[in-house]
This record gives C-alpha cells, structure tokens and sequence, in this order.
C-alpha cells in the first residue's frame, strides 16, 4: 500500500485509472465536485472503488464542512451551515451550541454513508485571530480555543454517530496566516508562547482518529519549512506536545504554498512524517510519478490507518436526517 490519498477526475473511474489504483494501492481517496452527479452516480463510484480494492473499510474522504465549503450540493443534498454558525450560538447558550453542532455533524455523517463516503475533512481547530486571512473566516468554530475544542468534539462525536471519521485540521493551526495557502505561503512570526493558543484544541482533541497539517512556515519552531515538510513541527509539536498519535494526512499537495514538482512533495511529506500524503486533482502523470516517489506505506502508519477506520463502524444509529436538521434548526433559532 502506497501512503497516498488520490483524486479521481471524474464520476467515474476510467479504465486507466482503475488498473493505475489497482496496481499502486493508495491508501485512500478523495472525493470533489468533478466526482459528484447524483446520489446514485456516487454511490456508484464510491462502490466500485471499494470492489477494486476489496476493502470494506477503504478511506473514501470529501470536504463537507458546510458553508462555501461543501462538495455535496442542493438541491439532492442539504445545505449545511458554516462553523461560525455554532459559534454565534455558544456566545448565548454554549450548551445548546454544542448539541447544534452535534446534531449538524450527524446530519453530514448520514449524507455522506448514504452514499458510501467513510471520512469527513471536519472540524476546522484552527484558532481565529484578528487580521488574518479569511480562507479560514466563517469557516472556523470561532476565536477561543476552549469554545473550539468544545464545538470540535461534538462535531467528531456527531459524525461518529452517523457512520462517518473525522479530520482535526490543520495542525497546529492555520488561524494566524495572513494569505491563502492555496496561493502563496504563509509564514507565522509569533513566539512559541503565543502559539501554546492555536495548539490548545488540538491538544484537547489529541485521540483524534485522523489529523491534517498546515503548509505554514512557524518560525518560532522551524523558519525553513512549512509544517507538513517539517520534521520538527511534525515530530517535536505535532507528535510530542500535541501528543497526538492519530493518521496525520498532509493538507492538499498540490497547494502553491509548497514548491518542487508534485511527486517531490509528496515524498518530502511523508519523510517530514505524515502518514498519507493528500493528492487531489486526477492527474495521471502526477500520480504516478507519486507512486514511484513513494515508499511502501510503513508498519505503524498502516496501524494508524486501521485504527481510524474502525473508530466509527458499526456506531452509526440511523436517526433520520430530517429530524437532525430540524433539530438543528431549532437550536440554530436561538441565536
């Protein structure tokens, strides 16, 4: 098995590219607009990815956070509230805040296993900061870290319940960068002191079944090299003072804040420590200069792939989705 998670580049797996998956076995894939027609197309692919592989528990992963950021569209499936929502919420009724969340996570996790998607990029445990960058914005669960280990456990919980693993991201955090990582790189100045507030949910939320690096550059940790490149970020924060040992995925490889032709980068990912590194676009060339970059995935990373998938089988409790969202909803109203 090849520590990588691919794209596919369209709603169906072409010939080529099912004998290119089945000949390389990547870890996992990742689902985008491009792969999406209806439920039963999805389902249909989702299928046959998992019959090429022979793997009932195959990480099958989307972006459905909610908000601007949903793969999954109306009007065949709901729309979803971004995480801003919740934090709007908990300012008046924290309590009530949390079972929102909850409620919205389970609703996303029944969507997703309809249609046969195990992993959900979700939640966002970046901490947000004044001035940064608004990639992240309404995104995040809001700017106290306590509030956002709150609202983030109830989220992995929710998902948990319908069927569906989480993604703590992007560790350790990606409140603080002024520009777009899917455009230029950003750097973090602030001191180690400061940062103990972006790494607080994480380290909450450290038996985390998955988490998802930052390509950010942390001076105060290593001012060469962004975090899912970093040794020292991966090992020494993420792995040590985090004390998270949960499957650690690279955010998007393909994302201008790192350099080097894609294969690179993907071997220097998984060097760095990560455990899969994350390609999302389909392009063949690409993927296969990755597969043949690539090691074999190692002994522990497999242990750590294995113990994410198991976390939420045989939880799911079959709650219907429309009395989720009207749950939801209801709790939504109070803000």
């Amino acid at each position: 098995m090849k520590p990588v998670i691919f794209g596919l580049s369209g709603p169906a797996m072409t010939a080529d590219e099912a004998a290119f998956f089945r000949q390389s076995d990547p870890a996992g894939y990742i689902l985008f607009g491009r792969n999406i027609e209806d439920a039963v197309q999805l389902r249909a692919l989702t299928d046959a990815l998992r019959s090429l592989h022979g793997r009932d528990d195959l990480l099958i992963m989307i972006d459905q956070e909610g908000g601007r950021v949903a793969r999954m569209k109306p009007p065949t499936w709901p729309a979803f509230p971004p995480g801003a929502a919740f934090d709007a919420l908990y300012e008046i009724a924290p309590a009530t805040a949390i079972e929102a969340a909850r409620a919205n996570a389970q609703a996303i996790a029944v969507t997703l296993r309809a249609c046969g998607i195990s992993v959900d990029a979700l939640p966002l445990l970046d901490v947000r900061q004044p001035g940064a960058s608004d990639i992240m914005g309404d995104r995040t669960l809001g700017g106290e870290p306590m509030r956002v280990a709150a609202l983030g456990r109830a989220v992995i919980e929710g998902l948990r319940m319908g069927g569906v693993v989480g993604i703590v991201k992007h560790m350790p955090g990606h409140g603080r960068a002024l520009v777009d990582s899917h455009l230029d790189l950003p750097r973090v100045d602030a001191d180690a002191a400061a940062l103990e507030t972006d790494l607080e949910p994480f380290r909450t939320l450290n038996w985390a079944p998955i988490g998802m690096t930052a390509h950010i550059v942390y001076t105060a940790w290593d001012a060469e090299r962004p975090a899912s490149l970093s040794p020292t970020v991966i090992g020494t924060v993420i792995r040590e003072h985090i004390g998270f040992d949960g499957l650690l995925m690279s955010d998007d490889i393909d994302m201008k804040a790192l350099s080097g032709d894609v294969p690179s980068r993907a071997a220097g990912v998984v060097a760095a420590g990560c455990d899969l590194a994350l390609n999302c676009w389909g392009r063949m060339d690409e993927m296969i200069g990755i597969a043949d970059a690539l090691p074999d995935m190692t002994t522990r990373g497999r242990e750590r792939l294995d113990a994410a998938m198991a976390y939420a089988q045989g939880q799911a409790d079959d709650a219907p989705l429309d009395a989720l969202l009207a749950k939801r909803d209801a709790l939504l109203a109070l803000a």
